[in-house]
Formats: C-alpha cells, sequence, structure tokens
C-alpha cells in the first residue's frame, strides 16, 4: 500500500475515533435528539442533488437509515451524561460481535473457532465495563448509559446485515441517501420528547462550535469517512483496510483524555486490551478462513 493510502487510511480512522469527543461537544448545547435530527439532515439533504441513488431497492436504504438513525439517536442519549466518549468509543465496538450473532441467527453461518474465542475475550472486556457501570463511584458510565451504548451498537449491527445484504454499492451514495429516511422519526421523536418549545429555546443560542461539531457529522465523519473508506476498499483487499479500525478505541479514549481530561484508569485500560484483542482476533480468523 503507498504511504499515501496508508495515511489516509489512518487520517479516517482517527476521525471516526475522536468523532465521539466532538460529540460531546455538540451535546454540550443541544439536546440529544435534535443533535441526531440535525446530523442526518446535514448528511442527506444538501447532497441529495449532487449524490447519486445507489442501484438498491428502496426498502435496503429506509431499513438501513432507520436502523442508523436509532443507533445514533441512543448514543447521542447516552453520552449525553450517562457514558464517557472514550468508554462509548469502546462500546460501539460490540457491533462486529453483534453483527457476527445475527448472522449466525438469521442467515444461518456458524461462527468458526477462533471467532468464538475473539466474541468471548472481547465480552469479557464488555463485562468488565458493564460491573463498573454499577459502582457510583464511576463517573464515566452508568447501567443506563451502558444499555443506550449497547442498544445503539445493536442498531448499527442491524444496518450491518442490511448493508451485507445488498453487496458492494457506492457507500457514500448510499449513506446520504439512506440518511434521508432517518430524518422523519427523529424528527418526530425530537418534537414528542424534547418539544418545540425547548427546541425554540436551544436554535437561536447554538454556537458556531456546537453547529460545527454537527457540520462534522455530516462532512466529517460521514462525507470524508465513508466516502475515503469507500476508495480504499475499492483498491485495497478488504483484509488490508478493515484492521485499520482496531485502531478506532485507541483514538477515542486517547483524545476523550487529552482533550476532556477523562481518566483512564487500569480498568478502562484492561477492559480496552480485551476488546482491542477480541477485535484483533476476529480479524486474523477472518483472514485465516480466507486463506483456507
Amino acid at each position: 500500500m503507498p504511504l499515501s493510502h496508508l495515511l489516509l487510511a489512518l487520517a479516517v480512522v482517527a476521525v471516526w475515533g475522536t468523532n465521539f469527543v466532538v460529540i460531546k461537544v455538540g451535546l454540550g448545547e443541544m439536546p440529544p435528539l435534535l443533535f441526531a435530527t440535525l446530523r442526518f439532515a446535514l448528511s442527506s439533504l444538501p447532497l441529495l442533488l449532487f449524490v447519486r441513488r445507489p442501484a438498491v431497492a428502496w426498502r435496503h436504504l429506509i431499513g438501513y437509515g432507520l436502523f442508523m438513525g436509532l443507533q445514533f439517536a441512543l448514543l447521542f442519549l447516552a453520552m449525553r451524561q450517562d457514558i464517557s466518549p472514550g468508554l462509548a468509543s469502546l462500546l460501539m465496538q460490540s457491533q462486529v460481535f453483534m453483527t457476527l450473532l445475527l448472522v449466525a441467527v438469521v442467515q444461518h453461518e456458524r461462527m468458526a473457532l477462533p471467532q468464538l474465542a475473539a466474541l468471548a475475550i472481547a465480552t469479557l472486556g464488555f463485562m468488565l465495563i458493564g460491573w463498573q457501570s454499577f459502582d457510583q463511584s464511576h463517573a464515566d458510565v452508568t447501567p443506563l448509559g451502558l444499555t443506550l451504548a449497547l442498544g445503539g451498537a445493536l442498531s448499527w449491527a442491524c444496518a450491518n446485515l442490511i448493508s451485507r445484504s445488498i453487496g458492494k454499492v457506492d457507500m457514500l451514495g448510499f449513506m446520504v441517501w439512506s440518511s434521508l429516511f432517518a430524518l422523519p422519526p427523529l424528527l418526530l421523536c425530537t418534537l414528542w420528547f424534547e418539544g418545540p418549545a425547548q427546541l425554540a429555546a436551544t436554535l437561536p443560542h447554538i454556537s458556531l462550535a456546537a453547529w460545527g461539531a454537527v457540520l462534522w457529522q455530516a462532512a466529517g465523519n460521514t462525507l470524508f469517512g465513508f466516502g475515503a473508506w469507500g476508495w480504499l476498499l475499492a483498491r485495497h483487499p478488504a483484509v488490508t483496510i478493515t484492521p485499520m479500525a482496531l485502531m478506532i478505541p485507541i483514538f477515542g479514549m486517547g483524545a476523550s483524555s487529552l482533550l476532556l481530561g477523562e481518566e483512564l484508569q487500569s480498568w478502562k485500560l484492561a477492559a480496552t486490551a480485551l476488546v482491542i484483542g477480541g477485535l484483533a482476533l476476529n480479524v486474523l480468523a477472518g483472514r485465516l478462513s480466507r486463506r483456507g
């Protein structure tokens, strides 16, 4: 892989990892459901005229959009005050193993022994976080935050199941067009749960920094992230590119510690090591199965 392509892959992973800090900035000034609504509005509406609709069934676009909308709604609700950005970046990686389990249940694909071992290792890390959530001396995660974040990861896994069924498509176009269908339910939930009065009081006072956080969700996380990732996957084998994603929680934890002062206690480092170890073993298992 050329150095420029390697640097591009690292840039995408850095954007996705540090995005959890950006989310925290946005949540400091706007309620979570409004934030999610604005995120998907900017990810779709300004781009529909310029990005061609991918050649997939409408049901796939609708289903993917609904699950991704639910994912970010639950994640933003969790991050409002019930989980730190670093731990959120780590817990969201559970979507990898949830996807494997859904594929096994829905599509009847058996998990190989190394994949089961990877799942067991990562589960120990998630259980460690869950155990700490019941310790009231830790403000970094609560049982509610844990539940919401895992719910968001499950929604992401359901979306993965849809994207897996459609094969190779223009992922940027797929993200833009599917984002459109996340908007109606998110807007309705925003109006119902957060209320028109709160929205009217919030919108005029959102700072440039918070609007920048919303824009970053659309331009950085979606357009650059998925666009560049799809470009790289079109030019290199998936086994070369996908292992880079192992660094997402590393960037997430590091950025949250450096920029927001999140403490990296020994239990967090242990949980991170277990989860990344499980993810790495899962990637290795995929490589071995393809060679076999």
